[in-house]
């Protein structure tokens, strides 16, 4: 049984070095997060994911953990990060951190030992080849950098060193099997680890890259499922409020193994990206080119290409656990400048209205716009969705006081970038509309995260899609003509966007419109 605080949860993603800096040295960090814990309930947000804020050299902007139970100093301190969990907790906000269980930093203390060419408590920790100049048996590997005598086998960046949880289909002398001791000891380390910041407060992990631990493990994952069974399986047991969500992206397989939630991510060409972000990303600096994605209101594009790949995986999976939509992410490009205001509405309308718990990154309610900065700690391309979040007018958009030159990334220069404190005058502003949807949803049981959904309407061709969750309807219309919906009964609208209107059983959407409806009792 899940942490039962999920059944209405909302949460914001914090990229911490990008959200507020407390103390003027240009990056943001743990105490800053918990001076904008008001803020973030003023959402209607009731939980935080927190990007990595362990320990280390940020040749992957903390996803290569050098110390996994250390908070690295540029954020502050443990008593920090103890010290939010407490304030979140009294204002009713849980908090997530993030996991990166299948690989740690190539300067963590357990690699340092794994490279030695003596035998030790951490030989195994690592997959290691036993040849200096053996290949990885179809994985990236790294070679001639260590005393060992042997290749060493990296998840992402060479600066990343693959943890050994074992291999399913075993083609050499090196490689492990799951129940291996050494990999076994490797699960107890990353339970251990676990066990730290739930002791300390923190109510549960977004895991990252939760489907690479287990090598040579097909596309059936069989193998890493058994292994989060179990890390998945004892954490619960002793934390039974604790909550896992997965960057697996498959919720078929990672709600069967234990996770609370799963995301549905933004991989080029599936159903989500065809929502939002279907346009060919450019050359650095250039402009962006024509969006083809369903809420862009010239595209032509019906609801179908989402619908065939969510439908079948929410019903497999929905009394399981979550699947969870998200409005962007850290390795994600913004919705902005991509989709403009009205269009941006009338996503956030649906994603906010669908089931699973949605997520919602920082910057996104006042429309932050994806920008074109040079990479930062291996951000590349994502850089530009990773930039300081706009507070106010003025210095460095209230994001520091420090000098411009210091801060981690620049903020945007334009003239017009959004900030709080210029939406929270504005009663019409995306962050108050951003409010709006998430309180709505907190409003009524039917939208809550376990809601059943069922589709009422989504013809081929047809530009509307309708929806049930529970006894309410939802439809909207992203196109630029007005469309019309037969009701099944007597309905009451509760919200709307663009002034859809109910006569004779008929709902009128007008152009780029949206409608929540209840029935009459």
């Amino acid at each position: 049984m899940s942490a039962t605080w999920l059944n209405d949860a909302v949460f914001y993603e914090i990229y911490p070095q990008s959200f507020y800096d407390s103390n003027g040295d240009g990056i943001g960090d743990i105490p800053g997060i918990a001076q904008k814990l008001d803020y973030v309930k003023s959402l209607g947000c009731n939980a935080i994911w927190i990007n990595p804020c362990f320990d280390s050299p940020f040749k992957d902007a903390g996803y290569d953990v050098r110390d996994y139970k250390k908070v690295a100093p540029r954020y502050g301190t443990n008593d920090d990060l103890h010290a939010l969990f407490c304030a979140a907790h009294e204002k009713g906000i849980h908090i997530l951190l993030d996991l990166v269980p299948g690989h740690t930093s190539e300067e963590h203390p357990w690699f340092l030992e794994s490279s030695k060419e003596e035998e030790n408590a951490y030989t195994h920790r690592f997959i290691w080849t036993d040849n200096a100049f053996a290949s990885g048996d179809g994985m990236p590997f790294i070679g001639g950098e260590c005393p060992r005598g042997g290749t060493y086998i990296i998840n992402f960046f060479k600066c990343q060193p693959a943890l050994n949880y074992g291999y399913r289909q075993i083609h050499e002398a090196w490689q492990k099997p799951i129940d291996d001791p050494a990999c076994l000891a490797t699960r107890e380390a990353m339970k251990d680890v676990m066990r730290f910041w739930l002791d300390m407060g923190c109510d549960g992990f977004r895991v990252d890259m939760a489907s690479s631990l287990v090598k040579n493990d097909g596309d059936e994952k069989l193998a890493t499922m058994e292994v989060w069974r179990d890390i998945a399986g004892t954490i619960h047991r002793e934390y039974p409020e604790a909550a896992l969500v997965a960057e697996w992206n498959d919720p078929r397989r990672s709600l069967s193994c234990g996770f609370d939630m799963d995301f549905y991510l933004d991989w080029r060409g599936n159903g989500y990206s065809l929502l939002l972000r279907d346009f060919d990303i450019p050359a650095y600096g250039q402009a962006f080119e024509k969006n083809n994605s369903y809420f862009s209101a010239d595209s032509g594009r019906d609801i179908s290409c989402f619908l065939s790949e969510y439908l079948p995986a929410y019903q497999d999976t929905c009394q399981k656990g979550l699947w969870c939509l998200v409005t962007c992410n850290h390795d994600t490009l913004r919705a902005a400048p991509m989709l403009d205001d009205r269009e941006r509405r009338l996503a956030y309308a649906f994603l906010f209205t669908m089931p699973g718990a949605p997520f919602l990154y920082y910057g996104d309610e006042i429309g932050m716009v994806y920008r074109w900065v040079p990479t930062k700690e291996g951000g590349y391309q994502r850089t530009g969705s990773r930039t300081p979040m706009q507070w106010a007018p003025g210095k460095n958009l209230g994001f520091s006081q420090g000098e411009a030159d210091s801060l981690y990334l620049p903020v945007d220069p334009s003239a017009d970038a959004p900030t709080v404190a210029a939406q929270e005058a504005d009663p019409d502003s995306f962050l108050n509309f951003t409010r709006s949807i998430v309180a709505l949803r907190h409003s009524y049981a039917d939208l809550g995260n376990y809601s059943p959904l069922t589709v009422y309407s989504a013809e081929p061709g047809s530009r509307l899609f309708a929806y049930k969750r529970g006894q309410m309807l939802l439809a909207v219309n992203p196109s630029r003509e007005a469309l019309t919906l037969a009701l099944d009964g007597s309905y009451t609208p509760v919200y709307g966007i663009g002034g859809p209107e109910i006569q004779a059983q008929t709902l009128t959407l007008p152009a780029q419109s949206f409608a929540v409806l209840k029935p009459l009792a």
